[in-house]
């Protein structure tokens, strides 16, 4: 499995809910035309924990997608950068809402 994990903040007014619901959207909608394999819960961070030691970043939100392989991620990435219709719509619904994002890829080792 290939993942990738979204650090990010919500730009001003936008609610958790809001982003919930057009993150849910985009990723059936990248599902429905086998673009990713699947996504965990949107969390919010919890600094406030010993645990919790990463003092380069203060994002408060974070989640992660999954994919089959570095192929399907990488046909992913292809079919957004475009930005032709009806993925630019489906992505910039998301992508709007948050602002401070950084991505972070991995591939399973075993």
């Amino acid at each position: 499995m290939f993942h990738m994990l979204t650090c990010f903040d919500l730009k001003p007014g936008v609610e958790p809910e809001d982003f919930r619901a057009a993150y849910a959207a985009f990723v059936d909608y990248m599902k429905s035309i086998d673009l990713v394999h699947g996504t965990g819960p949107i969390g919010r961070r919890q600094s406030d924990t010993r645990m919790d030691s990463d003092g380069e970043r203060d994002h408060q939100y974070f989640l992660l997608m999954s994919f089959r392989d570095r192929a399907q991620v990488d046909a992913a990435y292809a079919h957004l950068v475009p930005h032709e219709e009806p993925a630019e719509s489906a992505h910039k619904s998301v992508y709007g809402k948050v602002r401070n994002q950084i991505f972070i890829c991995w591939q399973d080792l075993a």
